[in-house]
């Protein structure tokens, strides 16, 4: 059975058991949580929900927190003037315990 959720402004397809770095979320490591399920599917037909699918729910667990690679942003002009940034996106590393639907 899968179902997709959305956190952080992007959506997810998942299935129990998996692992995945969404955006930052406010929580301890080892702290349970809940997701509404926008689409249920994996027997029969896939459920669509309006916005989210009733008596459905995905839960997880957090596992960790941290940032992903720094992705560096390099600005240079004609007249020798140049900039340079970088930046590190935090993330928190979920794994889904359960998909009910």
């Amino acid at each position: 059975m899968y179902a997709v959720i959305q956190t952080g402004g992007k959506q997810y397809r998942v299935s129990m058991g998996d692992k995945l770095r969404v955006e930052l979320l406010e929580g301890e490591v080892g702290k349970k949580l809940a997701f509404e399920p926008l689409l249920v599917g994996g027997e029969g037909d896939a459920r669509v929900g309006k916005p989210t699918v009733a008596g459905a729910a995905v839960e997880g667990e957090i596992l960790g927190h941290g940032r992903h690679a720094k992705v560096i942003h390099f600005r240079k002009k004609k007249e020798g003037w140049t900039k340079k940034r970088g930046h590190r996106q935090p993330y928190t590393e979920v794994v889904i315990t359960a998909v009910r639907g």
